[in-house]
């Protein structure tokens, strides 16, 4: 059996008082079996300490991640959060969700650099690609490819396709695990994560709800 990775992507929601009743809830509906899956949990930066709080107080076998990370050190760079601030709560980043792409106008040069700074932390990058277009920098071995009609929009990418984009990025670049994002639901996930070339989700909605991700651990 495959080890399995399945990334929960909060993105700008969840208060400390939301987050804080997440956890609670995951008394209730704890998962049993996570023996090939690791669970990646990436909040806002502003409830990111009290989730690793919260993780540790309820004994969940969760690791964290970061949505993002700033492409300089530490210094005069107002807004921005660095790989060293990062690295006190988690093992993981996003890099290149499509989103930033989009809102914040984030090149492959920023996106290289962004990288670049996570490994200098020891931080793992989860490097997000739309497609077979973009490039994917050195040394990144976690891709989730998430193709922008699928984001949010309630109309997954075909399993068969997101697994024939796996096996070319693994192929194409040398990459060990490629996940799928995208509308990723309990109902669909299995047909994903069955696949030979797909190893994990990236869930975005989806994560939000406690009993929902739960289901999508269980079913993938």
């Amino acid at each position: 059996m495959k080890n399995l990775f399945i990334i929960a992507n909060w993105k700008s929601n969840k208060t400390t008082q939301e987050a804080k009743e997440w956890f609670e809830k995951s008394l209730e509906f704890r998962v049993q079996s996570l023996e090939n899956k690791e669970i990646i949990i990436c909040p806002s930066f502003t409830v990111m300490s009290q989730v690793k709080q919260f993780t540790k107080h309820y004994q969940l076998p969760f690791k964290l991640g970061a949505q993002d990370i700033s492409a300089f050190d530490e210094g005069s760079y107002t807004g921005d959060v660095n790989g060293k601030q990062i690295k006190e709560f988690a093992e993981y980043v996003i890099v290149g969700h499509s989103e930033r792409r989009n809102n914040n106008k984030e090149d492959d040069l920023i996106l290289e650099k962004k990288v670049l700074k996570a490994k200098e932390y020891g931080l793992n990058v989860i490097y997000c690609v739309r497609s077979m277009d973009d490039i994917i920098p050195k040394n990144v071995f976690l891709v989730a490819y998430e193709p922008v009609f699928a984001i949010g929009t309630g109309t997954p990418d075909t399993p068969e396709n997101a697994d024939a984009v796996s096996k070319e990025l693994k192929q194409k670049y040398h990459i060990k695990n490629v996940l799928y994002g995208g509308s990723v639901t309990s109902t669909n996930v299995n047909s994903f994560t069955t696949l030979p070339h797909i190893d994990g989700v990236l869930v975005g909605k989806a994560s939000l709800n406690l009993l929902e991700f739960s289901n999508i651990i269980q079913n993938a």
